[in-house]
């Protein structure tokens, strides 16, 4: 993330709401682009669908596929999400930059091949046929690598590139949809073609820019899976996250609310369309994470571990702890209060615009997505305090506040389909929303407090490298790797 923080501190330094607007822009597009260009395409494809006429059964096939091939492709990629990114940060540090390309090859290829076969298998039962069937594993494999991209792209400091990258994308996807929709070739194939493309060119493009920015490659592919024995926490992590943000969604599809689109493709869109929805509150969180935090925080952050690791004088170690919490304090602030006003703007506000809109949205819905809402709010609160946890190395406590998130989500939705009301649906994320924000807001106060404890006692005095299944796994691909050269 620095990279990208430090330049866009050229752009917060300028003055001028032009400048101000550009730096809030670059930031939101590149930490959430993919995610952003998911949305666009899936709402721009669900409308030019509709208005070439395509009947609802096909729209809503078209659209089952898309969000199970996303859904399922970040699952994926949540298992080496944090490990990863971990070791590109420690690889950076290091100056080892040339290891940083092989570790890109090495985790697709393993999420590649033992996530395709998991996938291959729900696509063989799931009662499509073989075309659709193809369309879905070429979209999850495109989707595999564009998640891991990202993990390296924050490193690139040549933001300007990148959002060109993802304009390109998203204008060609976009601009081949409506070219067949005037040729009347619109079809459920001819569709999911144009946003297969779409991905694709991002992918070929982010690519470019990453073999541009690490031009050297050298040492072994897997080595990087060292990290998960070394840093276990992270790796459950990220899974516990994605499981708490999108577990309720594949939930709702065994319920009261479910929709049998075809064979093992359902869908509840009396939930569906209000999740995403109130999705789009949290991006205001997502951007101001790397204007606060990044632009701000970090360099006091930098000074303060500076001085400890340079033999620092104890009163300056202890003043420069004071700035650092104080501009954490202040910035943790007004992060939750612009989370508040959005959440409060979505509410309000997109609840009269939903209503006018022709999404189906119904009394039902609508309560539904103000639940959201609220729960998606705390979650984005939630989640920038789990990060900065995770900037003090407090991995298990993270950990903690994650595994919480995606429990209380996960048993609070399963049991409101079983036993709740239908007008309260949502209400199950939002108490797990609810339970992560408490934890790591708990566990931040008390780690602050004791900062300088927990930096001292963390210095092992005999180096202790732990030896896992991933260290093993490590080993024999190495030794593979090494029998093929």
């Amino acid at each position: 993330m620095a990279g990208i923080g430090f330049s866009l501190k050229k752009l917060f330094n300028k003055k001028g709401v032009f400048n101000l607007c550009r730096a809030y822009g670059y930031a939101g597009l590149i930490c959430a682009g993919p995610m952003i260009l998911g949305v666009i395409l899936l709402t721009g494809v669900a409308f030019l669908s509709q208005l070439a006429g395509m009947d609802q059964h096909h729209r809503e096939l078209l659209n089952c596929m898309l969000t199970y091939c996303l859904l399922a492709s970040l699952t994926t990629t949540s298992i080496f999400n944090m490990g990863v990114t971990r070791f590109v940060s420690d690889m950076l540090y290091e100056e080892k930059a040339s290891k940083i390309m092989p570790s890109l090859y090495g985790s697709c290829a393993i999420l590649l091949v033992g996530g395709a076969f998991v996938w291959c298998v729900f696509l063989h039962f799931s009662g499509v046929s073989p075309v659709y069937k193809l369309l879905c594993l070429w979209f999850y494999v495109i989707l595999i690598v564009v998640w891991m991209e990202m993990n390296y792209l924050t490193a690139l400091k040549d933001y300007k590139v990148l959002v060109m990258d993802f304009a390109a994308s998203l204008g060609i996807g976009l601009l081949l949809a409506l070219i067949l929709v005037l040729l009347r070739m619109v079809t459920i194939t001819t569709l999911f073609l144009c946003v297969i493309l779409a991905y694709g060119l991002l992918m070929t493009l982010y690519y470019r820019q990453l073999l541009k920015y690490f031009p050297k490659s050298s040492g072994s592919c897997f080595s990087f899976l060292r990290w998960f024995d070394k840093y276990r926490s992270l790796t459950f992590t990220g899974i516990f996250v994605n499981l708490g943000l999108f577990a309720h969604l594949v939930i709702m599809y065994f319920g009261p609310l479910q929709v049998q689109v075809e064979g093992l493709f359902y869908g509840a869109p009396m939930h569906d369309v209000p999740a995403l929805c109130a999705f789009f509150s949290i991006l205001i969180t997502t951007i101001n994470f790397v204007t606060s935090v990044e632009v701000r925080f970090y360099p006091k952050y930098k000074n303060y571990y500076s001085l400890f690791n340079d033999n620092g004088s104890i009163r300056d170690i202890e003043q420069a702890e004071m700035e650092m919490l104080a501009v954490l304090k202040q910035e943790l602030t007004f992060n939750a209060h612009k989370q508040l006003i959005s959440t409060l703007l979505f509410i309000v506000i997109g609840s009269l615009v939903l209503e006018i809109l022709p999404l189906g949205m119904n009394d039902t819905s609508m309560g539904i997505y103000r639940l959201l809402c609220a729960g998606y709010g705390l979650y984005a609160i939630s989640n920038t305090i789990m990060l900065i946890l995770l900037y003090f190395e407090d991995y298990a406590e993270a950990l903690m506040g994650t595994t919480a998130f995606a429990a209380v989500s996960i048993l609070a939705t399963v049991w409101q389909i079983l036993f709740g009301e239908v007008n309260y649906y949502g209400f199950g994320f939002l108490l797990g929303g609810l339970s992560f924000y408490l934890v790591s807001w708990l566990r931040l106060e008390w780690y602050t407090k004791r900062l300088p404890y927990f930096l001292l006692s963390r210095q092992a005095l005999v180096q202790n490298n732990k030896e896992g299944i991933f260290s093993r796994l490590c080993n024999w691909l190495e030794r593979k790797e090494g029998t093929l050269e």
